[in-house]
């Protein structure tokens, strides 16, 4: 899940439960299996794998899982086909929601998420009612703790980054979504280490829920979100509460 608080949902990221964590490799190996049908299964020519691989390490997915889903979907007889979706609509109090999603039934999809909005409070749109108060950005995240910020804020700007921001124990480096993979590989290539590194819709402006009903609305909206199989990610504009 991905709003207002990066940190904590990297932390929520890193505490998953094994049943979760299973949830989060099938997930991925989807995304790897379409970006190798769509580009090959080089990623030194194929950018899209190359980022899903990362994806997939800072994620702790092994690097036998990676390779076998590699081949799998490079192998011949590959039944596999997934549609990439996004799906928009609103929460609880008009929070605005985009659901990405990698199917093999378009039909099952769309019936399970208009569920979802609708049981907790909020409704389906349609395409392009919420995505103009989003822009697309590369979002690299590194952890703060022993690193000099002066010298890679001047290590990102140098690789390419249109922004650096701190923000509660992590230096969020911000990217036009085409420059992602050079600029992360230009900072590995220096020997930074990433907690993550993919391309967000991040909201312009942020929406406060203050009922206690619509905050537990949307906390189990999101939920039923990402243990849905079809769903890669899902991205909102809700200012969550801080976590103790």
């Amino acid at each position: 899940m991905s709003g207002h608080s990066k940190w904590s949902t990297i932390k929520r990221k890193k505490e998953k439960t094994d049943n979760q964590r299973a949830k989060i490799f099938t997930k991925i190996g989807r995304e790897i299996s379409v970006a190798v049908k769509e580009g090959g299964p080089d990623p030194s020519v194929n950018t899209k794998l190359k980022d899903v691989i990362a994806k997939a390490k800072s994620n702790n997915v092994p690097n036998d899982n990676i390779e076998r889903i590699i081949k799998k979907a490079a192998g011949e007889g590959n039944a596999d086909n997934y549609e990439e979706i996004m799906y928009e609509g609103y929460g609880p109090s008009g929070v605005a929601v985009i659901v990405e999603t990698l199917t093999d039934n378009r039909n099952r999809t769309a019936g399970d998420l208009r569920h979802y909005f609708d049981k907790f409070g909020g409704n389906m749109g349609q395409s392009g009612c919420v995505s103009f108060m989003f822009t697309r950005q590369g979002v690299i995240t590194i952890e703060a703790e022993g690193i000099d910020e002066e010298k890679l804020m001047e290590d990102a700007l140098e690789a390419g980054a249109s922004d650096f921001l701190t923000d509660d124990g992590i230096f969020d480096i911000r990217t036009e979504p085409n420059d992602l993979s050079a600029i992360r590989d230009d900072l590995e290539a220096k020997g930074y280490k990433f907690l993550s590194s993919e391309v967000e819709y991040i909201p312009s402006t942020y929406t406060k829920l203050t009922n206690e009903d619509d905050i537990k609305n949307m906390s189990r909206m999101l939920e039923m979100f990402e243990d849905n199989d079809d769903v890669q990610d899902v991205w909102h504009n809700w200012e969550m509460p801080e976590e103790e």
